[in-house]
């Protein structure tokens, strides 16, 4: 069901995208990164967070990157990453193929500058054996930058 809601989320932004599907999971960095041939920094992780006031967040950041907790805290104030039922409920989609397209919920997206690093970055695409492969500085809608 979600990889058909990024289907849809791409359709109707007028995105050409592949879908890239695999035979073997790509729910961790490290799977994702030799299923497709890339580094790990190329891995376009989504997480997503409840912040102090309530509101939950995602944060896309590059696969072989940390999030420093001070930066975040000064940026969005506390936050907690949320559990994975709840990750579910509110995204659509399972952990492991969590993306920031075609979400259950709409929610702010926050791209991290570590994916500046890379020309090109392979978030998942709405289940554990898929992604995408977007070019960071052309493809990503304005909306989510």
């Amino acid at each position: 069901m979600s990889l058909e809601s990024v289907r849809a989320f791409f359709a109707s932004h007028g995105l050409e995208l592949p879908i890239l599907i695999t035979k073997e999971t790509t729910a961790t960095v490290a799977t994702a990164a030799a299923a497709h041939g890339v580094s790990p920094g190329q891995i376009a992780k989504t997480l997503a967070f409840r912040l102090h006031e309530g509101r939950v967040i995602l944060v896309v950041a590059a696969g072989d990157v940390r999030i420093d907790h001070g930066k975040f805290k000064r940026t969005f104030g506390k936050g907690k990453m949320l559990a994975a039922d709840e990750v579910v409920r509110l995204t659509g989609h399972p952990v492991g193929g969590v993306c920031p397209f075609g979400l259950a919920t709409p929610m702010p997206v926050h791209l991290d500058a570590s994916l500046q690093a890379y020309t090109d970055m392979l978030p998942a695409a709405g289940s554990i054996d898929s992604a995408v492969r977007i070019s960071v500085h052309e493809q990503v809608p304005a909306h989510l930058r």
